[in-house]
């Protein structure tokens, strides 16, 4: 009794590590954006708004290649060298970058922070997927997935508070002291996967497990690059332009509008991704991601094809176009990381993550080009969406017996 008790407290002790994690790393890849215009003006002097635009757009951009760049390179770390470490070091990479950004007195030092920022990130959103599914049991796994899912949301949320407490920009980015902590923490509390020793005591990986050199894990990789990339872009593209999307259908100032379209942008992700182990539970992962790419396809067509003038019905439009994006990141990350054997989970995942990134960070340059060819932001944003048809094509095309295999086979190994 006392074992299962034991157990139980490691892994509330990991989930409460993972958890936090992940938050906070939503919170430093939106804390440069809510205090943007006071850092450039501190570094950089009073710029014009189309010279800001720009900037902004260029530090996003770095950023997000930074966790693209991690996402990538931690995984592999973390297949050589083990879940614990690289996890604990790709929490203190971000943590100690984040707080180098507020002391930086330069503006290149400080964008070479927020790209090591963005590095760490991406490896922590990576490596705690790849651990969790490794040691959580088979019961509820699916449901914690789900949970560790609405961590980063909570995180962009917290950017917000801490913007509306602390005016100092660079006191602000002394939040980069708790990830350090919380490193620390780990290195006490945290124990390795036993799945990944288990593999590292086999020693000889056949060319059945490489990455590259099988013709079933490069099939897996395609897919589960596919389905995350194109719910990635979908809603990178949507959450980006959906407040200028909203401002272009009224006359007058839309600032409440905005904001209230952009709250349930959020709350419907917090739901959805809460509940989407609930219901993975209910369906399965393929019929669950099918759900999740088929309302999405159908909510963007109504809601940026079907308004032309603003109504409170596009707050509802918006709200469960975000439950099932919310649904899908907990589907996802549920379902990507069993894909892989465990030699090559985490590297194989973290590629998987973050292919669609490349191609979100290079559009985040080119934004007003984009716009502007495609007629508008309403035509541009529903471009980018019919991505979410390529994704159900995807995962139509999935075997059911695959699935299976899948869905059962891999938990069940790493249940008890």
């Amino acid at each position: 009794m006392s074992a299962i008790k034991l157990s139980n407290t490691y892994l509330t002790l990991l989930f409460i590590l993972c958890f936090l994690s992940s938050a906070f790393g939503g919170t430093v890849s939106t804390l440069m954006s809510v205090y943007l215009p006071v850092v450039v003006k501190d570094l950089q002097g009073d710029l014009g708004a189309e010279e800001l635009n720009s900037i902004s757009g260029f530090v996003n951009a770095l950023f997000i290649f930074g966790w693209a760049f991690g996402g990538f390179t931690w995984g592999l770390i973390s297949d050589r060298i083990g879940r614990r470490k690289a996890l604990l070091s790709a929490i203190a990479c971000y943590g100690i970058f984040t707080l180098l950004t507020g002391l930086m007195p330069t503006w290149i030092g400080l964008v070479a922070c927020r790209f090591m920022s963005g590095f760490g990130v991406g490896g922590v959103l990576v490596v705690s997927f790849t651990l969790l599914s490794e040691v959580w049991p088979q019961k509820s796994k699916a449901v914690v997935t789900g949970i560790i899912s609405i961590a980063f949301p909570v995180g962009i949320f917290s950017a917000g508070l801490i913007n509306f407490v602390v005016s100092s920009w660079r006191e602000a980015f002394f939040v980069g002291a708790i990830p350090i902590i919380l490193a620390l923490i780990g290195i006490i509390v945290i124990k390795e996967s036993d799945k990944w020793l288990e593999h590292r005591e086999q020693k000889a990986v056949t060319q059945k497990l490489s990455l590259w050199y099988s013709a079933e894990n490069r099939r897996e990789l395609i897919v589960g690059s596919l389905m995350f990339g194109t719910m990635l872009i979908g809603l990178w593209a949507i959450f980006s332009w959906l407040p200028t999307w909203v401002q272009s259908l009224i006359s007058g100032d839309g600032q409440k509008e905005r904001g209230l379209s952009m709250m349930c942008m959020g709350m419907g992700g917090l739901v959805g991704g809460f509940f989407s182990g609930y219901l993975v539970n209910l369906l399965g992962l393929k019929k669950s991601m099918m759900l999740c790419f088929a309302v999405c396809s159908i909510m963007s067509f109504v809601l940026f094809k079907l308004n032309t003038t603003f109504s409170p019905l596009i707050f509802i439009e918006i709200a469960v176009l975000a439950l099932f994006f919310g649904a899908s990141q907990g589907v996802l990350s549920s379902y990507i990381p069993q894909l892989f054997h465990t030699g090559i989970r985490a590297t194989a995942t973290g590629f998987c993550f973050n292919i669609g990134r490349l191609f979100t960070a290079t559009a985040v340059l080119f934004i007003g080009v984009l716009v502007v060819s495609l007629g508008g932001y309403g035509n541009a944003i529903f471009m980018f969406s019919t991505v979410f048809v390529v994704g159900f094509v995807v995962v139509l095309s999935i075997k059911e017996k695959k699935e299976e295999v899948i869905a059962v086979t891999p938990l069940e190994s790493t249940a008890g």
